[in-house]
């Protein structure tokens, strides 16, 4: 693991690691830290997704403010009901705040899973299926890139209907 500054701003940090733990445990750890929105990309959703930890700090982030956001994009969504139930009642509680999109196969050469918190801090992983990943905070460049990729892959996907969600 390294840290280093980032010009421009003085608290930026940019730092890797390689751990799915480690991964999952700075997920959780940001949540409370987001004020208005996240953003995700992935394959698909992992384990840690049913975890009642997971869910639990979601909650607390919506109900913080009306206005705040989850927005999720994956390449692989056909999981979320069977094997996430925790995270499709949440869903489907809070379908005003909860977006979960689907990529089209043209789009499934990106491959480089990602969350943004804000505006400024991100979890970078640089392939879905190895852990070397990286963690920028107050790095608004870094977190603006991936933002519009996480724009771009939002437009061409499609909302993921889940069962028990109505939709009204």
């Amino acid at each position: 693991m390294s840290d280093a500054m980032q010009p421009g701003n003085p608290l930026s940090n940019y730092r890797r690691f390689e751990s799915f733990r480690e991964y999952e445990s700075l997920f959780d750890d940001m949540v409370p830290k987001t004020e208005s929105i996240i953003r995700v990309f992935d394959r698909k959703l992992s384990r840690a997704w049913n975890s009642a930890v997971r869910i639990a700090l979601l909650r607390e982030f919506l109900l913080r403010n009306r206005a705040n956001k989850l927005l999720i994009v994956l390449h692989v969504a056909n999981n979320i009901e069977e094997e996430l139930p925790r995270l499709t009642e949440f869903a489907s509680y809070f379908g005003h705040a909860v977006k979960i999109h689907q990529t089209p196969v043209m789009a499934h050469h990106v491959y480089d899973p990602f969350v943004i918190f804000d505006a400024s801090h991100y979890l970078h992983r640089f392939h879905h299926a190895h852990m070397r990943a990286a963690q920028g905070s107050h790095d608004v460049d870094g977190s603006q890139q991936l933002h519009e990729r996480h724009l771009e892959l939002w437009e061409v996907s499609k909302a993921v209907v889940l069962g028990n969600v109505s939709g009204l």
